[in-house]
């Protein structure tokens, strides 16, 4: 299982994201907290293929799950906001708690192995984590670097940033799968894609040495033409 500190998060050589589609390329500095320059905000979305599903099902990904659906009434109260106080933070609507137990049971009629979660300190997304994988609460394990983006200075934000590209680009082992649930600002910070709607997977090939490629998303929409009912168990 990954272990993550902040000192680990700073080290690394230039990471490189190469999208399989759209000319998001990145090649910044390990301490940067941005992503894509002015020129590269041309980053386009693919959907995730099927034949992309069947290769998940062999593991060696990671999984970037953005929170379930939020209740908009509400905001974080930054900069007071209480990690353990949800009254101070944006939390799951019913709808979107609905939608975290709804694709824990798509996971796992995907049959997509998964060996740990790793999810953001915050209310939204812990909990999410939580419904998501609630029959398998040993794997989940928060990340405080992976702390809300848009919350922070340019100089907080350096090694949340460094510490997700650490998430993202460490290899997986074959057979399983790393998931990390967090915030939209966090990816567009790191590679220039903001992800939405929220209770979006995006999926991406760990390459090591601070390096990474992304392969495609699936938003909550998309699982009904991946799974259609007749291949569902």
């Amino acid at each position: 299982m990954l272990a993550l500190s902040p000192a680990i998060a700073l080290r690394g050589s230039p990471p490189v994201c190469r999208a399989t589609v759209g000319a998001c390329v990145l090649a910044v500095a390990a301490g940067w907290p941005g992503g894509c320059s002015a020129q590269d905000q041309d980053f386009q979305e693919t959907l995730v293929s099927p034949a992309l599903l069947a290769q998940m099902r062999r593991g060696g990904f990671v999984l970037y799950l953005r929170h379930g659906a939020t209740d908009s009434s509400r905001v974080d109260q930054a900069p007071q906001v209480d990690l353990n106080d949800c009254n101070t933070q944006r939390v799951l609507s019913d709808a979107g708690r609905q939608q975290a137990r709804e694709l824990g049971v798509t996971l796992q009629r995907a049959r997509i192995p998964v060996g740990e979660v790793i999810h953001s300190p915050l209310c939204r997304a812990r909990e999410s984590a939580q419904l998501t994988f609630a029959t398998q609460p040993q794997l989940l394990r928060a990340e405080p670097l992976l702390a809300y983006t848009a919350n922070l200075t340019s100089e907080q934000k350096k090694p949340v940033i460094a510490a997700t590209r650490a998430l993202v680009s460490t290899p997986v082992p074959a057979g399983t799968n790393r998931v990390i649930v967090a915030h939209a600002p966090n990816m567009a910070d790191l590679m220039g894609y903001f992800v939405k709607p929220e209770g979006t997977m995006v999926v991406l090939r760990p390459l090591g040495q601070s390096r990474f490629e992304y392969l495609g998303s699936i938003p909550p929409s998309h699982w009904a033409a991946l799974l259609p009912a007749s291949s569902k168990r």
